[in-house]
């Protein structure tokens, strides 16, 4: 790719995004804050999960300082099903932050905006080039994929390709429009210049490729195939269901403080007593997960004794922090909504 080509490209990434940009919700608001939301939501997470889940959460917290004054457990509830919770506990700590030290203003600059909890390079850029102009390039893992692709380069996790990338990817930036440009290198990459299989038929950028197809890449690490057990205890009261649930403990590193549905005290059990099995992924771990149906006098025989449980009402449950597999769980046993 000769010097002479990026504002070519430019010109050209901004018309295919002009036609071809999904209809997204966050794509709507310029609003910093809104942006700054949609931005944590997406960081390894589908946009099509966020979609669903970004709405919810500006409407219980339309601004900075309505996030702010809001408790942990409120925010972790409209974050359950996005997965990686410390991403909604340091969005809580660096609205505070913004409340206490910025007056309630996001800010402007990328430089200002790293010094926030859970805000690095690349959510920084985003913000900045989104809602404010500043001239620097996103480098997420579908712009990653863009430029290797684009000048033929090798991708590991070493620091020293990471920064060759992330000045590449600031050469080639649109000065002009660097936020359309950002979210068009962004889209390129998740519709069209994708890990397996590019559809490089219909890149607008296929004629400065260096690639044209798959570049060489590390191999994925496998993924791990695991079996785990949980309980769903119903009961019956003032012609209400209730699901009984308990709480992570604060100190464990995976979904601190988030509910689940109790773990069994043995691992194996008959087929008879399966209510029924899902499988879920978190990370490189495939679970196939085993739910038995407990009734409320044999919880002290078949669960751990040790956590904090708490019998709810299933409409209260649908309002709670809860897990992933736990909301996965008893939508498919249609306890939500259950009357």
């Amino acid at each position: 790719m000769s010097n002479s080509q990026p504002t070519s490209l430019q010109r050209r990434l901004l018309a295919w995004y002009g036609r071809h940009k999904r209809n997204l919700p966050w794509r709507e608001s310029g609003d910093p804050y809104a942006i700054w939301v949609s931005e944590i939501m997406l960081q390894q997470t589908r946009a099509q999960v966020v979609a669903g889940r970004y709405p919810l959460f500006l409407q219980k917290f339309p601004t900075i300082r309505a996030l702010a004054v809001a408790d942990e457990q409120s925010v972790l509830a409209l974050w359950s099903g996005l997965g990686y919770y410390n991403r909604a506990r340091n969005l809580l700590k660096a609205a505070q932050k913004i409340v206490d030290d910025w007056d309630g203003q996001l800010p402007c600059q990328a430089s200002e905006l790293r010094k926030l909890p859970g805000i690095g390079a690349y959510t920084s850029a985003a913000i900045a080039s989104i809602a404010h102009g500043e001239p620097v390039a996103v480098v997420d893992g579908n712009v990653e994929r863009v430029i290797a692709r684009l000048h033929g380069l090798a991708i590991d996790k070493s620091a020293t390709v990471h920064r060759k990338v992330a000045l590449l990817a600031n050469q080639l930036i649109d000065p002009k429009h660097p936020g359309d440009f950002n979210q068009a290198m962004m889209e390129l990459g998740a519709t069209v210049c994708l890990p397996r299989k590019p559809l490089c038929g219909q890149c607008p950028l296929v004629d400065a490729c260096a690639t044209r197809g798959e570049h060489i890449s590390p191999p994925r690490a496998p993924m791990q195939t695991k079996t785990i057990t949980c309980a769903l205890a119903l009961r019956t009261r003032k012609s209400q269901t209730e699901v009984l649930l308990t709480q992570r403990p604060a100190q464990e590193t995976v979904m601190p403080g988030l509910w689940e549905l109790p773990p069994l005290k043995r691992l194996a059990f008959a087929d008879k007593f399966l209510a029924l099995s899902v499988r879920h992924a978190i990370m490189q771990t495939n679970y196939i997960v085993r739910v038995r149906a407990v009734k409320p006098a044999e919880t002290r025989t078949f669960l751990k004794a040790d956590g904090i449980c708490r019998w709810v009402t299933a409409a209260e449950a649908e309002t709670m922090a809860l897990t992933g597999l736990a909301r996965k769980v008893l939508k498919k046993a249609r306890v939500f909504g259950a009357k």
